[in-house]
């Protein structure tokens, strides 16, 4: 068994699997319906923010965990497809909000969907991966 100092290499490197084949999917699938994966990574941040969250390029950034001229650019290419719009703030004239047009909306739903029925599948082997390597505490305890 690959057990070290406490730590269950199997169960790392088995949950490390189990995330890069649901990217892999991820990815391929974005490729198929005519997206890059960080576009389509970029729509869903844009479209499943929290209530409370403005959509602005600084969210988006942060949610992308890339810098802000790299989400200005990436909103930039996303606007230029017309599958967001730029709309000023009404409470701030100088803020710009990023919202998903007609045509954005629908590719989201389209890859979501796919990805839902992926998840449906993968879904059982990343949560086995995920319990294998962060146990319950009462569980670890045993």
């Amino acid at each position: 068994m690959a057990v070290t100092h406490g730590i269950d290499y199997h169960a790392l490197a088995e949950f490390r699997y189990q995330i890069r084949r649901f990217l892999n999917f991820s990815e391929r699938a974005a490729h198929s319906a005519g997206i890059e994966p960080q576009q389509h990574q970029a729509l869903l941040v844009i479209k499943g923010l929290p209530s409370e969250s403005k959509a602005t390029v600084g969210a988006l950034a942060e949610r992308l965990m890339i810098r802000h001229h790299s989400a200005v650019e990436l909103a930039g290419r996303l606007a230029a497809k017309r599958w967001i719009m730029r709309v000023r703030s009404p409470e701030d004239r100088r803020e710009v909000l990023l919202r998903l047009t007609r045509r954005g909306e629908k590719l989201l739903e389209n890859l979501s969907l796919v990805h839902r029925a992926e998840l449906r599948n993968a879904g059982t082997r990343l949560i086995e991966a995920l319990r294998a390597v962060a146990p319950r505490r009462s569980a670890a305890r045993h």
